[in-house]
């Protein structure tokens, strides 16, 4: 006998960011549910038409944030059954779904950044090509670690962003909000808005030995290399951002639709 699915009606209302939220917001919402034990492992969840009610959204929205759970590793789906709660957390690795700017901010208030240090540095050669820039353009680089949930776990990723030197005064506050993304401080603080991120991935090996052992890695470990380069509405870069995922810890997941 199957067990039954449990009510939404305890939950907390997703805040509303939109007159229907997403699926990156129904799926945040439900893996706050089942991480907090409102849905426990061997339950049903409610059905996709319940959660359709509950959300006041389409059928399709619902299945991708369903689809979310599962890549996450928190439920299982058998069809003339339900949607099962098979864990309590999510598996290690990370893949997230990134569509929009505002997904990317979520990004980066769900993993927080332990900066390691803060420096002025000069783009040329190589790593100006790879930012997009002019070679010897100067930057403020950040370097950090980032973590999923908190210092005990291995972390996801090494991350060199760079900045504009005119914001050198902004290291304090990345300091003290790890939760918010640098190019959000950098809007809040000096009223530059981001109109536009373009985004490389490739595959490398990790080489560098200071990367691999703040990774915990060896050399040559299979990694993502992740580019983003951050312009503002009349097209100046403004921030660019190099981070290293090694392989088994990270990965990316897209979600295309046929434009109507």
């Amino acid at each position: 006998m199957n067990a039954p699915a449990e009510s939404l009606e305890p939950l907390d209302p997703i805040e509303p960011t939109a007159p229907r939220p997403n699926f990156t917001n129904i799926a945040r919402h439900l893996v706050d549910a089942i991480t907090s034990g409102h849905f426990a492992v061997g339950k049903l969840l409610p059905t996709e038409l319940e959660l359709c009610k509950h959300y006041a959204t389409s059928r399709h929205t619902v299945r991708a944030a369903l689809a979310e759970l599962q890549q996450l590793g928190l439920v299982s789906r058998t069809k003339n059954v339900g949607t099962r709660v098979i864990a309590a957390k999510p598996r290690s690795g990370f893949r997230p779904s990134l569509a929009s700017v505002d997904d990317l901010v979520q990004f980066g208030a769900e993993h927080l950044r332990a900066v390691q240090r803060i420096e002025e540095t000069v783009a040329a050669g190589g790593l100006a090509e790879e930012l997009g820039c002019r070679d010897g353009t100067p930057w403020l680089r950040i370097s950090s670690l980032r973590l999923v949930g908190d210092a005990q776990t291995s972390p996801i990723g090494w991350t060199d962003v760079y900045v504009d030197p005119a914001y050198k005064d902004i290291g304090e506050l990345v300091r003290e909000t790890p939760d918010v993304l640098i190019s959000a401080l950098i809007e809040t603080r000096y009223g530059r808005q981001i109109a536009e991120i373009r985004q490389d991935i490739r595959a490398f090996s990790i080489d560098d030995e200071a990367t691999a052992k703040a990774l915990g890695v060896s050399t040559g470990t299979a990694a993502l290399k992740i580019v983003r380069r951050y312009l503002d509405k009349d097209g100046e870069l403004f921030e660019a951002s190099v981070t290293v995922h090694p392989a088994d810890r990270f990965a990316v997941s897209m979600r295309l639709q046929r434009s109507t």
